[in-house]
């Protein structure tokens, strides 16, 4: 606590809030997300969105637009679902006990224990990883933290180290000491006011805690889009319920597990025999992207098919979209950043 009131000089919009509509919306964002990142997107949000009402009342597609770049769009949907939850079933009020706030869609113990600590200033201990980060490296746990046990094990140790009277300041003492001090890499251990009682420190083990268990690896996927144009049209679909980018929008896929050879898509394309009705040239030069997820690697290609004839059947689950209506639709980052990047809308 002392180190936070004399030397944490990290500032950022939304410490010191108790709007607990502001401190859920910043915890959302920054979940998966580093705070560089999610700074801007909290102040778009804020500024767009400045009550919980407004949130609630907006179009989802909106919304998705608003979130577009920051990936995981799950979190996304919980917040929609949940600010209408409390627009519509609590008057608009945000819970004010920890267990309420726990029963919010999307809502775990660490971003219910923020919300209750920050807002309401009840005595709930955040367990963020930095927090994680710090009491490993005190306690000398050298087990993986990714493991049930050692996650329960490293709470208690946060409940009994609270600060009971300002849990909200010691909270976010925690995160920031982690965050600046007791870093991932080249944490400033000459600097640390906890030198004396750091095991991992006194053993030389700082670099080897906290242990993370390998991830496993990711699946590969390919995604070869077709970009079909037709005059000032292009043809899209929004993705399916149970895959990545749910509800985004994307051109004419086909879809593989392994990549695929010029001569290989065009014998997929002739697998579509609708397409026969509309393109009268071959698809342009494919251009390349790829994008991480947290369990998949998705390799992706962009081939710009036109001009097409008129008439044929547009498969199912596809429409045409104008192009002056794409710059308030919601596409994956890759997507939209390939339209952009073709001029198709500012």
């Amino acid at each position: 606590m002392d180190w936070n009131r004399l030397e944490n000089q990290r500032q950022m919009p939304w410490k010191g809030e108790k709007d607990p509509y502001r401190i859920w919306l910043s915890e959302v964002i920054l979940q998966q997300t580093r705070v560089e990142q999610g700074w801007a997107y909290y102040e778009r949000f804020v500024h767009r969105y400045p009550s919980i009402a407004d949130l609630a009342l907006a179009p989802e597609q909106e919304v998705f637009k608003c979130w577009e770049g920051l990936g995981y769009y799950s979190r996304c949907r919980n917040l929609i679902h949940t600010a209408r939850q409390i627009h519509q079933t609590l008057g608009g009020q945000f819970p004010d006990s920890y267990p309420e706030i726990l029963g919010l869609k999307g809502v775990g113990p660490y971003t219910a224990a923020a919300i209750a600590s920050f807002a309401f200033n009840l005595p709930h201990a955040v367990v963020d990883g930095n927090v994680t980060r710090v009491l490993a490296r005190v306690f000398g746990i050298a087990d993986p933290v990714t493991s049930g046990a050692v996650k329960k094990h490293i709470q208690d140790l946060a409940d009994q180290c609270l600060d009971r009277a300002e849990p909200g300041l010691y909270n976010q003492a925690m995160m920031d000491f982690g965050a600046t001090v007791c870093s991932p890499q080249q944490p400033r251990c000459s600097l640390c006011p906890m030198q004396s009682i750091c095991l991992a420190f006194q053993q030389e083990r700082v670099s080897d805690i906290p242990f993370k268990s390998p991830r496993p690896a990711r699946r590969r996927r390919w995604f070869h889009y077709l970009v079909i144009y037709s005059g000032k049209q292009v043809m899209l679909r929004q993705r399916p319920e149970k895959d990545v980018w749910r509800h985004l929008y994307e051109p004419f896929l086909v879809e593989s597990e392994r990549p695929l050879t010029a001569a290989q898509l065009n014998e997929k394309i002739k697998e579509e025999p609708w397409l026969s009705a509309f393109v009268l040239q071959k698809p342009g030069k494919p251009i390349y992207r790829k994008q991480l997820l947290t369990h998949q690697e998705i390799h992706i290609s962009f081939s710009p098919v036109g001009p097409l004839k008129k008439g044929g059947r547009v498969p199912s689950g596809y429409a045409w979209y104008a192009l002056d209506q794409l710059s308030r639709m919601a596409f994956p980052k890759t997507v939209a950043d390939y339209f952009r990047e073709a001029s198709v809308y500012a």
